[in-house]
């Protein structure tokens, strides 16, 4: 099938709710494959953006009743995913055995060290959930070792991510500002624990081909993994699912579908669609900031920022035509020239307003 990335951008925008929002939070975190949380007003915004007649917190809700959780997962980043099917991304990461290369034990501690850690921390988190220094003060009166102590003190918490990704350790719901961390089999009732690597593969793939379809298999993988999972893998498990994947050409970019989809997107109209979407948005984030369907090579500066900030941005038809702020009731757009024109005003004040109902509206191109 030859599809343009016009179709490819309108069929993602209906398929991640940003043309027909969805009643449900935990659908959205469910069918985007998971919502990046390293910050999570941005997580909240993202979720709400997609949901009618949002009444924020709605991730605090979801994680409060079990329905979803937060933990490291894609690309080493917090996400809130789906509880349901949480175990199927942390069982993909977890195949990368990415703790157990030379340059990681380098960095940061050995699989002896590890091993060690994975007991005091199981044997900690089983007796109730536990804040990141009650953690460290267990793995200091335990092995005393500076060196595993020191990596523990990381407020970056690399050397927990591994417990992660084995399905061991999760953020645990909190009021405060303080990281509280817990198991989640206490969290989730029916936690089954981690799938084979081929039965988990099947259900994340068709979450991502689902809502961030048609898709490169570099575009896979730098969203699972940052590249950490072998390509030969990736194309093991999508030879599994036989049938149920397509290979479509974007304007002589060689892509994956769903075959389940090949209609819509051949149905698929360009779209115009504005919509201001929050920092660290999963329309940016899972295609990638180099992706040039979606950000001009020129302009990625402007959405990928020093320190790993994802801006705000301004989409028109699936582009980014812009980035925005708010301050107070102040909305200010900064718009891309070579993109600006594709930027009805009209939507754009509707959009601001959903932002803020009384929002002061500032545009400028720059």
């Amino acid at each position: 099938m030859q599809l343009t990335v016009p179709q490819v951008l309108a069929f993602r925008l209906r398929r991640q709710f940003l043309v027909e929002p969805s009643s449900d939070p935990c659908e959205v975190v469910r069918v985007l494959g998971g919502v990046q949380a390293q910050v999570p007003v941005a997580a909240d915004a993202a979720v709400a953006c997609r949901v009618a007649n949002a009444m924020s917190p709605l991730v605090d809700g979801l994680l409060a009743d079990g329905r979803a959780i937060r933990t490291w997962a894609m690309r080493g980043t917090l996400h809130v995913l789906a509880a349901d099917e949480a175990p199927a991304y942390l069982s993909l990461l977890a195949a990368t055995r990415s703790w157990e290369r030379p340059v990681w034990q380098r960095t940061f501690i050995t699989t002896a060290q590890l091993a060690v850690l994975r007991t005091v921390v199981g044997e900690a988190l089983a007796d109730g959930a536990k804040t990141r220094e009650q953690l460290v003060a267990a793995v200091e009166a335990s092995s005393r070792d500076a060196v595993l102590v020191e990596q523990m003190r990381s407020g970056w918490g690399t050397v927990l991510k591994p417990l992660a990704w084995l399905g061991e350790l999760c953020h645990a719901p909190t009021d405060g500002s303080r990281v509280v961390f817990t198991r989640p089999v206490d969290l989730v009732g029916s936690w089954p624990g981690l799938p084979s690597p081929e039965a988990a593969a099947a259900v994340v793939l068709r979450r991502y081909l689902g809502a961030h379809g048609p898709a490169t298999e570099d575009d896979a993988l730098g969203w699972l993994s940052r590249g950490a999972t072998k390509r030969s893998d990736l194309r093991r498990w999508i030879a599994a699912m036989g049938g149920d994947v397509a290979r479509v050409d974007v304007e002589g970019t060689p892509s994956l579908a769903l075959t389940a989809d090949l209609d819509e997107l051949a149905d698929s109209r360009p779209s115009d669609l504005v919509r201001l979407l929050p920092a660290f948005d999963q329309w940016v984030l899972a295609a990638g900031t180099g992706n040039r369907w979606i950000v001009d090579r020129a302009r990625r500066p402007a959405v990928s920022r020093a320190g790993g900030w994802i801006s705000p941005v301004v989409v028109a038809g699936g582009r980014v035509a812009g980035t925005w702020s708010q301050d107070g009731a102040t909305v200010q757009v900064l718009l891309f020239p070579e993109r600006a024109a594709a930027v009805d005003p009209e939507a754009l004040g509707v959009e601001a307003r959903r932002v803020v109902p009384d929002a002061d509206l500032q545009v400028r191109t720059v």
